[in-house]
């Protein structure tokens, strides 16, 4: 399963003015660079808001059938781009999604929000209702 990076565009620090730019987006834009320049296979995509404001700038990683994990304080650079990549490629490589913290890279050990496990999923023969 290919794992898809989501990253929060509004990201701000409270301190900046609503109409100066993101740096949520600059971490986008560095994220999409690298793996542009790298041949990475991701899934990047924008999202409006990921609701972690007070952390910002917010990234979460997902796929299928695995675990999703959602990090904050991750300045908009290059650094945290790279570190954002690398730890994709752990989800993606994991057959569940789990990555042990000390696998991850330093920026997404400490900026950790939260693990959710993968979706239940339910067959449709375990919801049919007795006749």
């Amino acid at each position: 399963m290919t794992t898809e990076i989501l990253v929060c565009v509004l990201c701000r620090p409270p301190e900046l003015p609503r109409d100066h730019p993101r740096p949520g987006r600059a971490l986008l834009e560095a994220i999409e660079n690298i793996a542009l320049r790298d041949d990475l296979a991701f899934a990047i995509r924008p999202v409006d808001c990921m609701s972690g404001c007070r952390r910002h700038c917010t990234v979460a990683l997902q796929a299928a059938g695995k675990s999703t994990y959602f990090f904050g304080d991750l300045p908009a650079n290059e650094t945290s781009a790279e570190q954002v990549l690398a730890c994709a490629a752990l989800h993606q490589a994991s057959s569940d999604g789990f990555m042990a913290r000390e696998a991850r890279p330093d920026r997404l050990r400490e900026g950790i929000l939260a693990r959710l496990p993968a979706p239940f999923t339910v067959s449709t023969a375990s919801t049919e209702l007795p006749t």
